[in-house]
């Protein structure tokens, strides 16, 4: 655990179960040791690779917050699992009531006076656990289960790059899947449409053919009546002669 001043840092370097092709989480925690509010802002020197959520914000007097990691996707493993990825945590005091909105880059330059403490983290390959297999044994034979690269100190500040929340290559998978959306949406509306104009033009073939029988109807009926009208009428006229 980190002792800085400001804030203490949990664990101290960012370990990730490495597979190919598959997007990777670790997490950190930010304890505030002090009665004052804590900006923190998290830089790495490989902005592309990795996400933060938060990158930047507001550690309360005397508590925590967690920060997650999380790894792109690699369609390739580093030579001997190693990684010469770095992150850079900056810290300073603010104003007590500040929020995330308060935050601004000129808080963390030093060379304005502010007093600002660092932290570095490296980031650490380790081997994802393997079924024993007695095939496997003489290959992984010297391999390490987890290889990291020694920090000097000797990184400065200016080769950290501020943390993205979000990676670019997330958004592609999201657009695909709202255009299938919208073409399914769109499909499904004309469908309705179709099965409701369906639905109409049975109904007015069926009032048609309703209105078709009653005029049959009423013009059977209309020539029964005449000719039994006609009937009675030259029944009544055969009894008078």
């Amino acid at each position: 655990m980190s002792t800085g001043e400001l804030l203490s840092i949990e664990p101290q370097e960012l370990q990730f179960p490495f597979e190919l092709r598959k997007q990777i989480s670790s997490s950190l925690q930010l304890s505030n040791k002090t009665d004052n509010y804590v900006a923190f802002k998290v830089k790495t020197t490989n902005p592309k690779k990795y996400c933060v959520r938060p990158n930047t914000g507001i550690v309360l007097p005397r508590s925590t917050c967690d920060v997650i990691v999380t790894m792109q996707a690699q369609k390739e493993a580093p030579p001997d699992m190693q990684c010469k990825d770095k992150f850079l945590l900056q810290s300073v005091v603010t104003g007590a009531g500040a929020t995330v909105k308060d935050i601004t880059p000129e808080m963390f330059n030093k060379e304005s006076g502010h007093n600002v403490e660092e932290s570095k983290l490296r980031v650490v390959y380790v081997a994802p656990p393997r079924p024993p297999s007695p095939v496997r044994e003489g290959s992984e034979e010297g391999s390490s289960p987890r290889a990291s690269v020694s920090d000097n100190g000797n990184l400065n500040a200016s080769e950290f790059t501020p943390a993205s929340r979000a990676h670019v290559e997330r958004h592609e998978p999201q657009d695909n899947s709202s255009e299938a959306r919208t073409l399914i949406s769109k499909l499904t509306e004309e469908k309705n449409s179709a099965v409701q104009q369906n639905n109409k033009l049975l109904q007015e073939l069926e009032l048609l053919r309703r209105e078709a029988n009653k005029s049959r109807g009423g013009i059977s009926l209309i020539y029964v009546l005449l000719v039994g009208l006609v009937g009675i009428i030259l029944g009544y006229l055969l009894k008078k002669t």
